[in-house]
């Protein structure tokens, strides 16, 4: 029987890992120890929570965002595995568990999306410097293997909503430094370094994944901006956005089947 397309967005587009992505990494990566040096915060791979302004806002109100989640969490099967909207994550994501939902990615609003989470959307809002958000869901026994990220520009801060009893074996590694999430605490960290995820207990982890914009020096704050406006415009952004625009037409289409109806369209913006 052929697929069904319309339930399996990714299948009409292969994934491309061509040269043109690898050099624009390297190019990138180019750029971290200048990064480090007019760091406000230092160049270390974690950092306290308390130098991101609006975390902690975000924590004083962590059941409100996870109540939002698990709403979201009814409908499991329609959300997108993080290699189905970000094709460049096939190298550290495969199967069916790890679950994302986007509400921001490099700046821009998931409009639908953010609709049906009006609270948390609300919450990351006020963080100053926010550039991508989103609910990150990783199924028991998951293992992310070491990598890094592409860009120092940035600074990653998670909060636990959903952790396992077993928080040992529940973890990140960052560098040489093991860290262990706790419901409604935040972490942070600089995701350049090498980093690792595993979860090896039988209950499910989820997080609300910020990227943050580095506190940094003139003039690298003023080169940062710049990078993170035109990164928004490339190839592999934008194909993770239509990638996302995809499921949040199925994730509507399966509430609809059951006897749900779908989020209210955003309202139009005024002025």
């Amino acid at each position: 029987m052929a697929p069904n397309t319309s339930l399996n967005p990714r299948s009409f587009r292969d994934r491309d890992d061509s040269l043109l992505k690898q050099l624009g990494h390297t190019a990138l990566h180019t750029l971290d120890a200048l990064y480090g040096r007019f760091s406000k915060v230092g160049d270390t791979p974690v950092h306290d929570p308390s130098i991101l302004p609006g975390t902690s806002r975000l924590e004083a109100h962590w059941t409100e965002i996870r109540d939002e989640l698990d709403d979201l969490l009814r409908y499991r099967d329609a959300l997108p595995n993080f290699h189905d909207v970000a094709e460049d994550a096939s190298t550290i994501s495969q199967g069916d568990d790890w679950k994302t939902f986007f509400l921001y990615g490099y700046g821009l609003k998931v409009e639908e999306n953010c609709a049906r989470c009006p609270r948390t959307t609300e919450l990351i809002e006020q963080v100053p410097g926010m550039t991508t958000a989103f609910f990150s869901i990783l199924s028991p026994g998951k293992h992310i293997p070491a990598h890094r990220g592409p860009y120092k520009g940035v600074l990653r801060y998670h909060l636990g909503l959903k952790v396992p009893t077993h928080a040992a074996r529940c973890r990140i590694r960052v560098d040489d430094h093991i860290l262990h999430w706790e419901e409604g605490r935040g972490i942070v960290f600089d995701d350049t370094y090498d980093h690792e995820v595993w979860n090896e207990t039988e209950e499910e982890r989820a997080i609300l994944f910020l990227d943050v914009k580095r506190p940094m020096h003139q003039p690298l704050a003023g080169l940062n901006d710049l990078l993170l406006g035109l990164l928004r415009y490339t190839p592999a952004v934008q194909n993770a956005r239509e990638n996302q625009r995809q499921w949040t037409k199925r994730l509507a289409q399966m509430e609809q089947g059951n006897g749900r109806p779908a989020a209210p369209p955003p309202a139009e913006p005024s002025g």
